[in-house]
């Protein structure tokens, strides 16, 4: 079910953006570090969480790892000026390199990879994957990388050797048959992180620790006759990343940031995608502490802390399921979100979402502002319903929370698929809502 609004015009530099933010951001790492690039350019500065916070009007933010959280303080906010929260994650499903990770077999070197979230298995086959991540190095000081070129991959078992897969079925084993080759000869110890840290021109005995994952080097694009779509990877959950980004900096560059009657707030966390349960994760402290410590710099105390919350509300945004042409019959049949028709607000009644009535007509009234149509997406009554770090947050702070996201095909795989103009209508609707 569609709720139109009057047109929006289709920014598509909004969209070129994005492309150039997920091709920058491999990693939930390289995320953060470009989501915080965009907001230093709209005047945002870092502050550390072991320095003491000033109280003073303007937009701030703190970096821990694959989290990020970002807020911004009119000069006319009070202590118990409510906050308006706008949630994502930077996290995907991909493959994550081992701790001890040159193996090999039958005389190739390959990389010992272990599954993280939901991945669907055969997306990830040959394809050619870089590397990306951080090095943390003797000094404890992190060095991101990023190698844009065809270093791994996944070999398929040729047909001739399984002539019966398109009848029976393709099944991986995630311990045997997802193990990237990435040369010849025997097993090089020490051979990859050698390598990676020489590539990032660092002395590999200086590298004690390291984060890293694989990613695919082809580019994100846009696809179809009339370049209406858009394929990529990291969708879920980069393009909610960079749209509540690029709507903290718009709110905060506008003629009317002094006169917000909230404090717009964004929250990237990482580990989504394994159940959130992390010091960086929706289930951990770090958005409720950032919240308090904000308060308690503008003089508050624990009853202003518990009026700005009791007030403030959160939009988590996620990527959501399109109506998939070839298995329409998996979809609720009286809601059918389609591509480009705006984003879509997530109801589960089992509380998998954390939308309810008030959530409802707060997304509703925000689009309206924007003009911005929008969709209604509940699942299929015989299907599982995913989650989302709404429900987390509603639960972990106590304040209202509505789930939004983006109409999607191939969710979790390593290219996935929307429609070119919802990232900014999605955008659009953020910065309606961030405005109050």
């Amino acid at each position: 079910m569609s709720h139109d609004a009057r047109p929006v015009f289709f920014d598509r530099t909004h969209t070129d953006d994005l492309i150039a933010y997920l091709a920058a951001a491999p990693s939930p790492y390289h995320a953060v570090a470009q989501a915080a690039e965009r907001l230093e350019k709209a005047g945002f500065r870092q502050v550390a969480e072991a320095d003491a916070w000033e109280g003073t009007a303007g937009g701030r933010y703190v970096i821990r790892g694959g989290a990020l959280i970002a807020w911004y303080v009119p000069s006319t906010a009070t202590p118990a000026t409510p906050f308006r929260v706008v949630g994502t994650h930077t996290d995907s499903p991909n493959l994550r390199v081992k701790p001890v990770p040159d193996t090999g077999s039958a005389g190739w070197r390959q990389v010992a990879v272990e599954i993280y979230g939901g991945v669907p298995l055969n997306t990830w086959l040959d394809r050619d994957l870089g590397l990306s991540g951080r090095l943390v190095l003797r000094s404890g000081a992190t060095r991101l990388v990023q190698l844009d070129e065809p270093l791994l991959r996944v070999p398929q078992l040729a047909i001739h050797l399984d002539r019966q897969v398109n009848d029976n079925g393709l099944k991986l084993d995630k311990q045997r048959h997802l193990t990237p080759i990435w040369g010849l000869g025997p097993v090089d110890e020490g051979g990859l992180i050698r390598y990676v840290a020489e590539r990032a021109e660092l002395d590999p005995a200086e590298v004690l620790g390291w984060d890293l994952m694989t990613h695919d080097i082809q580019p994100p694009s846009y696809l179809g006759r009339d370049r209406e779509l858009l394929a990529g990877p990291r969708l879920d959950n980069l393009l909610s990343v960079h749209a509540a980004t690029a709507a903290l900096a718009a709110v905060a560059t506008s003629a009317a940031a002094e006169e917000l009657p909230y404090i717009p707030v964004m929250a990237a966390f990482d580990h989504e995608e394994t159940g959130s349960e992390s010091d960086t994760g929706a289930q951990g402290p770090l958005l409720g502490r950032v919240l308090e410590r904000s308060v308690f710099a503008r003089g508050g105390h624990d009853e202003d802390r518990a009026r700005a919350l009791a007030g403030t509300i959160c939009l988590s945004c996620d990527m959501g399921h399109a109506v998939h042409p070839n298995y329409s019959e998996r979809h609720e049949p009286g809601h059918h979100p389609v591509p480009n028709g705006g984003p879509i607000l997530k109801v589960n009644v089992n509380n998998r979402y954390a939308t309810d009535g008030v959530g409802r007509a707060v997304f509703a009234a925000a689009c309206e502002r924007a003009g911005v149509p929008w969709q209604s997406f509940v699942s299929n009554n015989a299907m599982p319903c995913g989650t989302t770090i709404g429900p987390i947050t509603a639960a972990r702070l106590g304040i209202t929370t509505v789930d939004c996201g983006i109409a999607a095909l191939s969710m979790h795989s390593a290219r996935e698929l929307c429609g070119a103009q919802d990232p900014y209508l999605l955008a659009s609707a953020v910065k309606s809502f961030l405005e109050g």
